[in-house]
């Protein structure tokens, strides 16, 4: 057996984990589905998360990372299917502005609005103070979007 076969053999994940695609996009859709994807996907996550601690060996967690891929292709898809326009616009934004949410709010509002609308998810970013407003709710934020 060659070197390069026997690394790939030694690469291959254990047959008991079921093989996953992957999501297929760039970090702009990403990120632009990030706190849905979040929300969507939490209790996989917090597995994901909680498998980990327990040992960092790569292949400990790999059921873990799959489902977690699993759920997030499943949301992306949903995304396409029902906010298709608001999601290209927002991720578009992102990707022409070095990914800086704050200068795409204005493509950011229709995307949460329908997606609470169509598929009952709502963008909440962790650690925002009880009671205070999301920043992405805020009329006229201190940062505003520069002219191009």
């Amino acid at each position: 057996m060659s070197t390069t076969t026997e690394q790939a053999a030694a690469a291959a994940p254990p047959q008991e984990i079921p093989k996953v695609a992957e999501l297929g996009t760039t970090s702009a859709p990403l990120k632009s589905a990030a706190f849905f994807i979040g929300a969507y996907c939490k209790e996989y996550n917090e597995d994901f998360m909680l498998c980990k601690a327990e040992s960092r060996e790569p292949g400990h967690c790999l059921k873990e990372g799959r489902r977690v891929t699993r759920c997030a292709t499943d949301l992306i898809t949903k995304m396409r299917e029902n906010c298709l326009a608001q999601f290209e616009a927002h991720w578009g934004c992102l990707e022409q502005n070095n990914q800086q949410y704050y200068r795409c709010r204005t493509e950011e509002r229709p995307l949460n609005a329908c997606m609470f609308e169509k598929l009952g998810l709502t963008k909440v970013i962790p650690g925002t103070p009880e009671g205070r407003k999301q920043i992405h709710e805020i009329e006229n934020p201190t940062l505003k979007r520069q002219q191009k």
